[in-house]
């Protein structure tokens, strides 16, 4: 079993990463402020699912093999840092050709949105789990954080599964905020200007993510 200090020190950390602002608080808030929840439920599942794997994985030892690789490491950072930029720059593109339609609503709008923004809960899936998997560095975080917390004489796959679990609940309670914050200022972000400014805001922060993936170590 887990000890109880050792719970909560990882907790702690991970709640602390959560509340960290970054890629997926900005993917989350945006999705929702345009009014699809259910796709916002949808990348917030894709997101968890993705940590759920990178967490089974690092128990299984298999992420050690990827910050081990460097040419495996290499083809995953360059092909995450090509889906954000291209994410990002997508959603600035939608955002200049419409800048000149202040009346854009109904499909209009929709054209604003530059990423597919359906209101399906798959469309959302799908997002949020790519852009997860596709971040080398979440992996390398669970490679050097987990293992410090599993226990010596346990399944390591059920420790990890466990661990992951409370990573992924803080997770879930930070995105339920995120969408409700977003529920309650909703008449104002769904207006056209705000819409554009705040895909543009999104836009630029994935962007650099993908900018910085790319030209970090």
């Amino acid at each position: 079993m887990i000890a109880m200090n050792a719970l909560w020190t990882f907790s702690l950390m991970v709640g602390l990463l959560t509340l960290t602002p970054g890629l997926d608080t900005a993917l989350v808030l945006r999705t929702a402020a345009l009014g699809h929840r259910r796709r916002a439920w949808g990348v917030v599942l894709g997101i968890q699912s993705g940590t759920l794997i990178w967490g089974a994985l690092t128990s299984l030892g298999v992420t050690a093999l990827l910050t081990a690789s460097h040419l495996a490491y290499e083809i995953l950072r360059w092909a995450g840092a090509a889906y954000l930029v291209w994410m990002g720059a997508r959603m600035l593109w939608a955002t200049w050709r419409t800048s000149g339609d202040e009346g854009a609503t109904g499909a209009g709008a929709e054209a604003e949105v530059g990423t597919g923004a359906s209101n399906t809960l798959f469309g959302g899936w799908r997002q949020g789990i790519a852009t997860n998997l596709l971040n080398p560095k979440m992996g390398a975080f669970y490679v050097a954080v987990l293992p410090q917390f599993l226990p010596a004489h346990a399944s390591h796959l059920a420790a990890g599964v466990l661990l992951t679990g409370v990573h992924i609940a803080l997770a879930v309670l930070w995105a339920c905020a995120l969408i409700a914050l977003a529920h309650v200022l909703r008449d104002r972000l769904q207006r056209p200007s705000m819409r554009r400014r705040l895909d543009r805001i999104t836009g630029t922060v994935i962007a650099a993510f993908g900018l910085r993936l790319a030209l970090g170590e």
